[in-house]
């Protein structure tokens, strides 16, 4: 039977890499997102607003998928409005696709809030969980958008009769442009500045993370959990976590992408140096060195989401995933974690974002 992938959030870090994964093993994919990708010539594309129930059943009608992958989340300025906001998009869509009767299995991709906690009390005391994080562990007491979108996929499937999967990345390393959770993307355009201005490439984050260890999550190994949970009966009706499957302490890495880049390395300095303030006044600077390189991007709020890299890189504790739960049950993918930064940065030159 011929399967059609619809990807939510098709041209973000996750959407995009999961089109590409999909095409490649001879999906029908069709792309959900406000405007269309630019690099998946192969993906059918439809506009929609995932908060506007009206206008996104009249967008889907007749498309009939198989699969969804639902890969997008919209920020809001408190939880609450993330639960309401982020649990309506995920309701609006499987809503409208429910008269079709064709969806048989639909992918969430969460994160590593579901064990850390929501953006207002992230990795903060009282709720830090143990290391390694595994899927058996409690959700936290605490409000948080990852839940409630989890709760309106297992709704829609007792109503409709679709199995399910729940992804959780840490750190997503992988290109988009404008997508607000980027942290490899954002180290390359920190690490140009410092090339430009001589400054040092200092590590913002926690002592914690600098000489604990950690993992992250290359979207290309996102995209091929998603497909692997979509084509695996063993699969169905499970959380995964997902990462390179290696760990590193960022003392080992954080010179290596300072080398890669030409730049002089500076390590933990005894305090936590958000690089959001780093970064504060860079937007001009970011234009200029835009222009004179011919890039294709000069907003720096485009390619850069340095609050988020400080929450990754500011955390109180190591964090690491274990994947033992899809390893059991047949996925063996794996990753260098070096490899991804450099494959990225070496995309990033291709695609003419960073000199």
């Amino acid at each position: 039977m011929q399967r059609r992938a619809l990807v939510v959030g098709i041209t973000g870090i996750g959407g995009n890499h999961v089109a590409r994964e999909l095409l490649a093993n001879g999906w029908d994919v069709v792309g959900l997102s406000r405007r269309a990708p630019r690099d998946l010539p192969g993906v059918r594309h439809v506009a929609a607003d995932l908060l506007d129930a009206g206008g996104l059943k009249s967008a889907l009608e007749g498309i009939a998928p198989t699969h969804v992958f639902i890969t997008t989340w919209m920020r809001q300025d408190t939880e609450q409005e993330n639960i309401r906001v982020n649990a309506a998009l995920v309701r609006n869509l499987l809503d409208a696709l429910s008269p079709q009767k064709s969806v048989r299995h639909v992918a969430l991709v969460t994160g590593l809030k579901h064990y850390l906690g929501p953006f207002e009390a992230y990795a903060s005391s009282g709720t830090l969980p143990d290391t390694p994080l595994r899927e058996s562990q409690p959700r936290l007491p605490l409000d948080n958008f990852y839940y409630a979108q989890e709760d309106e996929v297992y709704a829609a499937a007792a109503r409709d009769r679709f199995t399910w999967s729940v992804h959780r990345p840490h750190t997503i390393i992988g290109l988009a442009v404008g997508n607000a959770m980027n942290l490899g993307t954002t180290l390359a355009v920190y690490a140009t500045i410092c090339k430009e201005t001589g400054r040092p490439f200092q590590f913002p984050g926690s002592e914690a993370q600098w000489k604990g260890l950690s993992d992250v999550t290359d979207a290309r190994m996102l995209a091929r959990q998603l497909v692997w949970a979509a084509d695996t009966d063993a699969a169905k009706n499970e959380a995964f976590n997902i990462v390179n499957g290696d760990v590193f302490r960022w003392s080992w890495l954080w010179p290596k992408l300072a080398s890669w880049f030409g730049v002089e390395a500076a390590g933990y300095s005894g305090q936590i140096q958000p690089l959001e303030a780093a970064m504060a006044q860079d937007a001009a600077l970011w234009r200029e060195i835009a222009t004179r390189h011919g890039l294709a991007e000069p907003d720096l709020d485009r390619l850069a989401s340095a609050w988020h890299t400080d929450l990754d890189l500011g955390r109180p504790l190591e964090v690491m995933t274990d994947m033992a739960n899809s390893r059991r049950l047949g996925f063996t993918s794996y990753q260098a974690t070096d490899a991804s930064f450099f494959d990225l940065f070496e995309r990033l030159r291709a695609e003419r974002l960073i000199p």
